[in-house]
């Protein structure tokens, strides 16, 4: 009877079988390999994830569902052995345990390509493994809200899913806005997400290999964002067989603006999460996504949480190991977004200051991190990131200390120019300032341009509290706009007013109801701001 293993197309690329195969090796799952193995003999079954052919030995990357090995097989230098196998296969490797790069690996003695009966037993067998794997113990929230509750099946669900992805050897990307609460909520994730991906594969350079965080200058997924993730993507898979990715969007992703990059990836294989705390019109993300998280679509006020809240929640769904050092980043998420939560940020301090860290030290590393954000733009700079967040924590007070006395000086410099540049208007019922950037600050200025909108309304609502008072930050192609409470503003409404008043604006943006920016044709901004003085007025 045939060996339900039996090698298909050729022999051993060592040629022939030898006295050593004559006794069957052990067998072994990839989960219970340890260096106490290194130098023995195993048998293991698994898919063939991905082949990399290198100047030396051909690199195939075996998956059996407990985790990831690296299997070497060389047949001369820069010759692709089993040139039969491809990814997808699956196999019954023997293999000798090495170790390289710090690293577990195996050495191919031969590879046998099971029969496809074998193989879809053995894939039905992987997916139970890997489902198992994957599954998320519930535990208790940091903080005790309403609004995560009736969020928790989709913070289980979203946990759940990225712990697949990780099992099953796709690469994460992260993608989120580029200020405090987006770098806060990218991060949390990260310190989740990364030690899983080393634990998978056995190896430090898989958390280079397998998981990117990169920043959106723009508060939302714009196409240019999707197009970057998928072509890289798309690169990967055909240089080295990697699977597409999971896309995480935080901090943004659930308007309509964000559809088309979401859709884009989809076409080329891409999932998606979103987990935001923005207002959109309707809810057209959903379809699109495994899942999406926002508490607008448990009827709650996204003002309540920041997305640095909720993705440090999601976070230890994901990886529930109590040395993340994430504990003091939903306090500062929370403080540097002006969250209207008082109890949920009472707690959220509490947990920061288990960790060292008071209010003040947070309020200097959110100003520190606003200031990085705006230098680094696209780049991901883990490592210098990583000390911002507190790795180590002495390197990080350090460093907060020499900058945020340098950073502040310039946020004075920033609000003193803006006091002598502001137009204050009555419009209606209404106080409006008026800030024109271009006019008044040099470009690449620090503060950004939402900042000084932002410190200026501040300033102003100081000395008239209780007024009806909106500020908007004017620019050739954009304004960004704060509002008090008071005023009944709501940017979304003002974004449906101007494009019924200047529909050849083309007007688009989003963000908070009291909070956002807009983008529009440069030649038509003269009759924007007409028909913004228009909205305001129309305000009862």
């Amino acid at each position: 009877m045939k060996n339900k293993f039996q090698h298909k197309g050729r022999p051993s690329p060592r040629g022939g079988e030898s006295k050593r195969f004559e006794a069957q090796p052990q067998g072994a799952t990839i989960a219970d390999l340890s260096r106490a193995n290194i130098g023995k003999r195993f048998y293991i079954l698994g898919l063939i994830d991905q082949i990399e052919q290198t100047g030396g030995p051909t690199i195939f990357y075996l998956n059996d569902g407990t985790g990831s090995l690296p299997l070497k097989a060389f047949e001369g230098a820069g010759v692709r052995a089993y040139p039969h196998l491809n990814a997808g296969d699956a196999v019954n490797a023997i293999v000798t345990i090495g170790e390289f790069d710090d690293a577990l690996q195996g050495e191919v003695d031969r590879m046998l390509k099971l029969e496809e009966k074998d193989r879809q037993d053995l894939l039905v067998k992987i997916s139970e493994i890997e489902r198992e794997r994957a599954k998320v113990k519930p535990i208790d929230f940091l903080v005790e809200d309403p609004i995560l509750h009736k969020l928790k099946e989709r913070f289980i669900k979203a946990a759940t899913e990225i712990r697949l992805a990780i099992i099953q050897n796709r690469p994460i990307i992260i993608r989120h806005h580029n200020d405090t609460d987006g770098y806060s909520s990218g991060y949390a994730l990260e310190r989740a997400i990364l030690p899983l991906i080393v634990k998978q594969h056995n190896s430090l350079k898989a958390a280079w290999e397998f998981y990117t965080r990169a920043p959106c200058h723009a508060p939302l997924y714009e196409i240019d964002d999707s197009i970057r993730d998928t072509s890289h993507s798309l690169s990967a898979a055909a240089k080295f067989s990697n699977k597409m990715p999971l896309v995480l969007i935080v901090d943004t992703g659930s308007g309509r603006e964000d559809l088309l990059g979401i859709q884009q990836g989809k076409v080329h294989g891409l999932d998606f999460i979103v987990v935001d705390h923005h207002v959109f019109e309707e809810d057209v993300i959903s379809p699109e996504v495994l899942v999406h998280i926002n508490p607008f679509l448990v009827g709650e006020d996204g003002s309540r949480f920041s997305a640095g809240m909720l993705c440090t929640e999601l976070a230890r769904f994901i990886n529930p190991d109590p040395a993340l050092n994430i504990l003091q980043i939903p306090a500062m998420a929370g403080l540097a977004d002006r969250v209207d939560n008082p109890a949920a940020l009472d707690g959220y301090l509490k947990h920061a200051a288990t960790k060292g860290y008071d209010k003040d030290l947070l309020m200097d590393i959110s100003v520190v991190l606003d200031f990085v954000s705006a230098k680094l733009r696209f780049m991901e700079a883990r490592e210098y990131i990583e000390v911002l967040f507190g790795e180590p924590m002495e390197k990080q007070k350090a460093l907060v200390s020499l900058l945020a006395p340098y950073i502040k000086n310039l946020d004075a410099k920033g609000l003193a120019i803006a006091k002598e540049a502001v137009e204050m208007k009555k419009v209606g019922n209404i106080t409006v300032q008026y800030l024109d950037i271009e006019k008044n600050f040099p470009r690449f200025f620090y503060p950004k341009p939402g900042r000084c909108v932002s410190m200026i309304h501040d300033h102003a609502q100081e000395e008239k509290k209780g007024e009806r008072l909106v500020t908007a930050g004017i620019m050739p192609d954009a304004m960004t706009l704060r509002a008090t409470d008071e005023s009944k503003f709501s940017v979304h409404e003002m974004i449906d007013y101007l494009n019924k008043k200047v529909p050849g604006a083309f007007v688009e943006g989003g963000g908070h109801k009291r909070a956002g920016s807009i983008k529009f044709i440069p030649s038509k901004q003269a009759k924007i701001i007409e028909a913004f003085n228009d909205f305001i007025k129309s305000i009862k």
